[in-house]
C-alpha cells in the first residue's frame, strides 16, 4: 500500500523513491518514472490511476465532440427544417472548433497542472450538453443557435491535447508509447459510443411520441460528466516538474518536422474525425433505407461501426510501427486508403449498402492504423532532429508537439465534411470529393516516404 507524505515531512536532500511527496492541491514533487525503484513502488499504480481517469474524461470529450454527427440525422423527423448545407455545417463545426481549441489546451497542463485542468475541461463539457438539452426541446430553435451549440461541442475536442500532454509526463520513456496509445484509443472510442447510444436513447426514451426525444442526446451525458470531474478531482495528481513548461511548448513550433508530421496527421487523424462526423449523414443520403434499424422500438445506426474499428485499430498501428517503422506503416496505410476511397466511387453504382459499409470499415481501420503509426514517429523524429546542444531537450519538444500535431490534424475533421458538401452542391454527388481524397492520400504517402523513408537519411537508418 503506497504512503503519501507532505513536503514538510521530507528531511532528506534526495527525493524518496518509496512514497509520494505531495503538497497541497495534490501536487507531487518527487515524480521520477525513470527511477525503477520509484516506478515499481508508488509510481506505476499512481500513473495507472491518472491514466484511467484521463481516459474517462477524454472519452466523454470525444463523445460530446461528435454527438451532433449522429443527432443531425434525426433533426428533420423532429420538425427541424434544415438544408443539406446546414446539416453539413452542424457536423463540421465541432471538428473545426475542437481542432482550434487543441492549440490553447496544449499549454494548459504546463500552466495549471494536469489534474486541475482535467477537472476544468470535464466541467466545460456541461456547456454544450446543457445547451443542447434545452435547444432541442423545441423545433422552433433558430438555426444560428444550433450552430453555436454545435460549435461549443468542439470544447470536447480540446481535451485530447491536454490529456496526451499530461499523461506523457507520468510514464517512463519505455512505456510512453503504450500509455499514449491506450489514452488516445480510449478517447477515440467516445465517437463510436456516441453514435451507437444516442440513436437508441432518443428513440427508446421517446415515450410513445412519433418524433425522437432529441433533448436526451445532450441530457444523457451530464451525469457522466459530473462523475468524471469528481473522479479527476478526487484521484488524479498534478506533477510539479510538468508545470511552467511553456518555453518547451513554444520552442516546438520552430521545428520544421512538427509541421511535416502535422500535415501527415491531417490525413490520418483528420480522416478518422472527418469521416466519423459525416458517416451517418452519408448513409442517410446514399442508402436512406439503411439509415437506422428498429429493434424493440429503438433505432440502431450501423454508422458507429466505423469509428469503433478505427479506434480499436489505433493501438495496433503503434505496435506495427514498432516492428516495421512508423513511416513505412503510414505510407502503406495511405496507399491503401487511396485505393479504398477510389473503390467507394467505383462500386457505388452497384447500389449495395453492404459493399459500401465494408469499404468504409476498411477505410476507418486504415485511419486507425495510420494514426497509431504516425503518432509513434513523433518522439523518434524529434530525437534525431533536435540538436543535442538545444537548451530545450527533445523530450520536452516532443511532448509539446503531441498536442500541436493533434490540433492541426484535427482540422481534417472540418475539411472532409466541407469538401463532401462542396462536391454534392457542385455536381450532385460525392464522387469528386472521394477522388480528391484518393489523390491527397497518394500525395501524403509520397511526402512521408520522401522525408522519412528515403535512403540515405538519418530517419531511414533509424526506421522512424
Amino acid at each position: 500500500m503506497q504512503t503519501e507524505v507532505r513536503q514538510s515531512d521530507v528531511r532528506s536532500a534526495e527525493a524518496p523513491t518509496d512514497r509520494l511527496v505531495m503538497e497541497k492541491g495534490r501536487w507531487i514533487t518527487n515524480w521520477q518514472p525513470e527511477n525503477r525503484d520509484f516506478w515499481e513502488g508508488p509510481g506505476r499504480p499512481t500513473a495507472r490511476t491518472n491514466l484511467i481517469w484521463s481516459v474517462f474524461c477524454e472519452f466523454l470529450g470525444f463523445a460530446v465532440w461528435q454527438v451532433w454527427s449522429v443527432t443531425v440525422v434525426f433533426l428533420p423527423a423532429a420538425g427541424f427544417d434544415l438544408t443539406s448545407a446546414q446539416q453539413f455545417w452542424l457536423v463540421s463545426l465541432p471538428p473545426l472548433v475542437g481542432a482550434t481549441m487543441r492549440i490553447p489546451y496544449s499549454f494548459t497542463v504546463a500552466l495549471f497542472g494536469g489534474r486541475n485542468w482535467t477537472v476544468v475541461s470535464a466541467l466545460l463539457l456541461l456547456i454544450p450538453t446543457v445547451a443542447m438539452t434545452v435547444a432541442l426541446s423545441s423545433s422552433e430553435t433558430p438555426v444560428w443557435v444550433l450552430f453555436l451549440i454545435a460549435a461549443a461541442a468542439g470544447l470536447g475536442g480540446g481535451n485530447f491535447a491536454s490529456s496526451m500532454a499530461n499523461i506523457t509526463f507520468f510514464y517512463p520513456a519505455r512505456e510512453k508509447g503504450s500509455a499514449l496509445g491506450v489514452n488516445a484509443a480510449g478517447g477515440n472510442l467516445g465517437v463510436a459510443v456516441a453514435q451507437f447510444t444516442v440513436p437508441i436513447a432518443i428513440t427508446a426514451l421517446a415515450f410513445g411520441q412519433f418524433s425522437p426525444n432529441l433533448p436526451v442526446a445532450g441530457l444523457m451525458w451530464i451525469p457522466l460528466i459530473l462523475l468524471a470531474s469528481w473522479g479527476a478531482w478526487k484521484y488524479m495528481h498534478n506533477l510539479s516538474h510538468a508545470k511552467n513548461d511553456v518555453k518547451g511548448s513554444l520552442s516546438a513550433l520552430k521545428e520544421k518536422h512538427l509541421w511535416v508530421i502535422a500535415l501527415i496527421y491531417i490525413g490520418t487523424f483528420g480522416s478518422f474525425m472527418g469521416f466519423g462526423s459525416v458517416f451517418p449523414t452519408l448513409i442517410s443520403r446514399e442508402f436512406p433505407e439503411f439509415s437506422d434499424f428498429q429493434i424493440l422500438g429503438a433505432a440502431l445506426s450501423l454508422a458507429f461501426l466505423g469509428p469503433l474499428v478505427g479506434s480499436l485499430a489505433r493501438p495496433y498501428g503503434g505496435k506495427l510501427a514498432d516492428r516495421g517503422g512508423g513511416a513505412r506503416i503510414t505510407v502503406l496505410s495511405f496507399i491503401a486508403m487511396a485505393g479504398v476511397t477510389a473503390a467507394v466511387v467505383l462500386t457505388l453504382p452497384l447500389g449495395s449498402f453492404w459493399i459500401y459499409l465494408v469499404l468504409f470499415l476498411a477505410l476507418f481501420t486504415l485511419t486507425g492504423v495510420a494514426n497509431g503509426a504516425s503518432y509513434r514517429m513523433i518522439p523518434l523524429v524529434f530525437r534525431l532532429s533536435v540538436s543535442p546542444d538545444c537548451r530545450v531537450g527533445h523530450e520536452r519538444k516532443a511532448s509539446a508537439a503531441l498536442g500541436f500535431i493533434g490540433a492541426i490534424g484535427g482540422f481534417g475533421g472540418f475539411a472532409i465534411p466541407q469538401v463532401l458538401n462542396a462536391s454534392n452542391e457542385a455536381t450532385g454527388s460525392f464522387d469528386t470529393a472521394f477522388w480528391s481524397f484518393a489523390v491527397a492520400y497518394l500525395g501524403l504517402a509520397f511526402l512521408t516516404w520522401a522525408v522519412y523513408m528515403r535512403s540515405g537519411t538519418a530517419f531511414a537508418r533509424e526506421q522512424v
